[in-house]
């Protein structure tokens, strides 16, 4: 995708501060701090866009980024970040599943799991919100693979897939921000469901 124009359009707390543009959504969910926003900024070919920190738990918000007006990428709030108040982490979690239930422009909800690990508890219970809200098929975007050496990728992918129940219907993409070849594949799904919302959009005129 060849991008010219992206922004920040809204950074939202509740439903009715998200964007009224009727756009096509792609939304990236995952722990605190497993490189979403890092994901958005390599996709976008932006430094600095979307908010990297080293600290846990800093994005809480629902970020909306513009494409030239074609998707926005949509950052979730991290979860799994136990320093925080009860009742804060269970507003984050209504606001994060109320979103994937009744948002009518997402498309798609992306799941990113930190490549060196086993997916913990809590992927586990967003794989099984995305399943429950959407039965096209999971994308999984393991994350930092470029911290693993080269005869750790498969095996941990493999693990990954194992954990996290995948099926013939899922895709598992590794992912680094130091190459282009993630980033590649990412926009080449991205495209693909973008090409399938507008086709029908065109059809149904």
């Amino acid at each position: 995708m060849n991008i010219h124009n992206v922004s920040l359009t809204t950074s939202a707390v509740s439903e009715k501060q998200y964007p009224k543009t009727n756009i096509p959504e792609i939304a990236f969910a995952g722990r605190s701090n497993v490189g979403k926003s890092s994901l958005i900024n390599k996709l976008l070919n932006r430094k600095s866009l979307a908010r990297v920190s080293q600290t846990p738990g800093k994005t809480v918000t629902i970020n909306f980024y513009n494409v030239d007006d074609t998707v926005h990428l949509v950052d979730l709030p991290g979860y799994g970040y136990a320093q925080r108040p009860r009742t804060e982490l269970q507003k984050w979690g209504d606001m994060i599943e109320s979103y994937l239930r009744d948002r009518e422009e997402l498309i798609k909800t992306v799941l990113l799991v930190d490549s060196r690990h086993a997916p913990s508890k809590d992927d586990l219970t967003m794989i099984d919100w995305i399943k429950a809200y959407d039965d096209s098929g999971v994308i999984v975007v393991a994350t930092k693979a470029d911290k693993l050496k080269k005869s750790e990728i498969e095996p941990n992918l493999t693990m990954i897939s194992e954990k996290l129940g995948l099926d013939e219907n899922d895709i598992l993409v590794p992912f680094s921000i130091k190459d282009d070849e993630g980033k590649i594949s990412v926009w080449d799904m991205i495209n693909m469901m973008l090409a399938d919302v507008y086709e029908d959009e065109d059809e149904g005129k």
